[in-house]
């Protein structure tokens, strides 16, 4: 059995030498950019959940920009989180963003002008989930960076009253994994893979947060994410 961390360095490691990899560079130690990230996006926006979703929260990395602008789009409205959550979500609409702009509109660096800060007591009910991933198993088990945000966000969202939605992860074919490794109970399952190839449904058998595990929370993750004390507020202190 592998660590999470040797499966992604791995995953690092081959998206480099066998050139599948994409700009920003590099890829280590990052949601790593691919090659075919606009085609499963295509893939992506054919699954039955994603087409019934009017609410669609994703990740800012670059592989899952064009995503991101197909959302908007189709018309649905996109949450971000804001890097390292420290500003919670930012929230975009159609009809904020001109024809023509969408991909400009979604990008890390211009979303700000498009989209808005949405305070966490008045985040919209999220409908589907996607998440980038260094590696995600065949059943489901993911493997982020490093750092725990999706599983934190996912949690952040069950905290605030969301129910249990599905989970997408659009990766490139190479970043499927069958090494074995352990899971924690708050990590975030995925019930979509999404590559360059097409859809694999995990049927996974994990289960996905109900909330934030707080004793897991230290006071350093409470200084570096705003967002917790304010959840902590809402939620805990009512």
């Amino acid at each position: 059995m592998k660590t999470k961390d040797e499966i992604r360095q791995d995953k690092w490691d081959r998206l480099e030498t066998e050139k599948l990899g994409g700009f920003p560079f590099p890829l280590k130690n990052r949601i790593p950019n691919f090659k075919g990230a606009a085609a499963a996006a295509e893939y992506a926006a054919q699954l039955e959940v994603y087409k019934k979703a009017e609410v669609i929260k994703i990740n800012p990395d670059a592989p899952q920009l064009p995503l991101r602008a197909r959302v908007i789009k189709d018309g649905k409205t996109l949450l971000v989180p804001t890097p390292r959550l420290k500003a919670g979500f930012i929230m975009l609409k159609r009809e904020w963003v001109p024809d023509g702009e969408e991909r400009r509109a979604v990008s890390l660096k211009n979303i700000k002008q498009y989209g808005k800060e949405v305070p966490l007591s008045e985040l919209p009910r999220v409908d589907l989930i996607v998440a980038g991933s260094v590696a995600v198993h065949k059943d489901g088990r993911r493997i982020g960076k490093g750092e725990g945000y999706s599983d934190r966000e996912y949690a952040i969202m069950r905290e605030l009253g969301n129910p249990h939605v599905p989970v997408i992860s659009t990766i490139h074919s190479i970043q499927v994994t069958e090494e074995e490794f352990e899971v924690d109970t708050y990590d975030l399952p995925v019930d979509y893979i999404v590559t360059e190839l097409g859809v694999i449904e995990t049927n996974t058998p994990y289960s996905k947060p109900d909330g934030i595990h707080w004793d897991k929370v230290t006071e350093e993750e409470k200084g570096e994410m705003p967002v917790l004390n304010e959840i902590w507020e809402l939620t805990k202190n009512t």
